[in-house]
């Protein structure tokens, strides 16, 4: 898997796990930004992770919403070993930035070191549905799935040690991953769009500067994610407007659909009630409290993890309103199903919030 750091370590599971960064644009920053972000980028270079984080932090202090800093503060201390704080890290930004797919790769890296495959095989997935062109989170994704052939097919033979046509295929997925994994490539990082403190920028030149991944992936190559679209600090004089176009309706619509869908993963009730219009139609037209609290008991509730995924959705757009269709998956301790969801999303400014909400 590919995640950012400068060094690239050795991951003895597959070559091709790949970790990504973010790529820092500082020809229109403020004087802070240039001069604090590329510092830390050559801290990290060199190796000098704790200067690195002190820096970071120091950084993050007056910009603490600055999705820049925050990712290679989860670079500095996946760098560090400390994989908690940099799962803790990545989280937090897929949950303040749920439209970039670089955290939720890098979240998957390091679940993937942990072994954590599920875990890993869902946040690539809301990589995938947050940028469907992600060619690396599909690469990763690959090399997930078939760590989960290896495990299936010897817990198989672990039940039938007899079975020829069960060892042909666990040779098989066997041999394509010590085929994968002979080396590592070198990271490079990739230009991305993110939304910063303030509005953003989105500009068609690649970003300045890069800092190489470490971590147990492959790396990315520029554009990975997004074609070319980069995060810009804008000017501390007055907020900036976007000038570039922000992307299809139906984008936005997958968007909201992939927050939506993380939020209830990862039990966050508010994140996930955030995602429904103030208008939104109530299961048998209950108050909306007795539903906020009945919603908050099903999920935050709930013992165990949540694993909320969904099939690619049919999206049909009519102005401000959005129609939905998917197949959705649920797992947790005590259920697990799928069933075809229909939302009807409304346009409520710059975001799409679900109005209605039908199962069956």
């Amino acid at each position: 898997m590919t995640l950012n750091s400068p060094i690239q370590p050795r991951f003895p599971l597959l070559k091709t796990w790949r970790a990504v960064a973010i790529g820092l644009a500082i020809g229109v920053a403020s004087p802070a930004f240039a001069d604090n972000l590329p510092e830390i980028q050559r801290l990290i270079k060199q190796g000098q992770y704790p200067q690195a984080l002190e820096k970071v932090d120091e950084y993050l202090s007056s910009k603490p919403k600055d999705a820049q800093g925050r990712f290679l503060k989860g670079l500095i201390y996946t760098e560090m070993n400390k994989p908690t704080e940099a799962i803790a890290t990545f989280t937090k930004l897929t949950e303040d930035y749920p439209e970039l797919p670089e955290p939720y790769n890098n979240l998957a890296v390091l679940y993937a070191q942990q072994k954590q495959y599920d875990k890993a095989r869902t946040a690539l997935e809301m990589a995938i549905r947050t940028h469907p062109s992600y060619a690396i989170a599909y690469e990763n994704l690959g090399d997930v799935y078939a760590k989960l052939a290896s495990q299936a097919y010897d817990k198989a033979l672990q039940l039938d040690s007899a079975n020829s046509a069960t060892q042909n295929k666990m040779a098989l997925i066997r041999d394509l991953i010590t085929t994968s994994g002979k080396g590592n490539v070198k990271p490079t990082m990739p230009a991305t769009s993110a939304p910063v403190a303030a509005p953003v920028v989105a500009t068609s030149k690649p970003a300045t500067s890069t800092v190489a991944p470490t971590a147990s992936i492959v790396a990315s190559t520029p554009g990975a994610a997004a074609s070319t679209p980069k995060i810009v600090e804008p000017k501390v004089s007055a907020p900036v407007a976007a000038t570039a176009p922000a992307g299809t309706a139906a984008d936005d619509v997958s968007k909201a659909i992939a927050a939506w869908a993380s939020a209830w993963s990862r039990k966050d009730v508010k994140g996930y009630l955030s995602q429904y219009a103030s208008d939104f139609k109530t299961p048998k037209g209950i108050p909306r409290k007795a539903w906020e609290e009945e919603r908050e008991d099903r999920i935050a509730g709930k013992p165990g993890k949540i694993s909320v995924s969904y099939d690619e959705p049919q999206i049909v757009i009519n102005g401000d309103r959005a129609t939905a269709k998917f197949r959705q998956h649920y797992k947790s301790s005590s259920l697990s199903g799928s069933t075809n969801k229909t939302l009807i999303l409304v346009r409520a400014g710059n975001r799409w919030l679900i109005q209605e909400e039908n199962a069956r």
